[in-house]
């Protein structure tokens, strides 16, 4: 097999966002995300990291999911490159804060049924990015 057949192969297999669902579905999973983190107690310290509405955590992360997915890149359409570590040094992320994330995304999927296949290709995803975000040895 070629370099290219191998290139051709690659652009033929779902992206994770076609995968998902496709917008309504990258939507419906970021709201359950910051539904939770309203709700559940566990999710306390990353919640109060995020100041008093979620509104606009709530849009950010939807535009960033949509293109890290792999669908349309509305996030670096209005902000240009994500810079997510930049953006996110201000705030204290340790291992807590990562977990939090992580458990919070990993219930959310649950919530709305994301397939099984999919969820262990997430998860692993989610946690690589989550734990490189952390500024914080705790």
């Amino acid at each position: 097999m070629s370099a290219s057949d191998t290139d051709t192969d690659d652009l033929s297999q779902p992206t994770a966002y076609e995968l998902l669902g496709g917008d309504a579905r990258v939507r419906e999973l970021v709201d359950r995300f910051y539904d939770l983190m309203d709700l559940e107690p566990a999710y306390r310290e990353l919640r109060a990291v995020h100041g008093s509405t979620l509104d606009e955590a709530r849009d950010k992360l939807y535009w960033f999911l949509s293109g890290w997915l792999g669908g349309p890149n509305h996030y670096i359409e209005r902000f240009g490159h994500p810079r997510l570590r930049a953006r996110h040094m201000p705030f204290p992320i340790g291992i807590r804060e990562r977990d939090q994330w992580v458990g919070c995304m990993d219930q959310a999927m649950a919530d709305i049924g994301v397939e099984a296949d999919l969820v262990p290709r997430l998860q692993k995803a989610f946690f690589q990015t989550a734990d490189w975000m952390r500024n914080q040895g705790v």
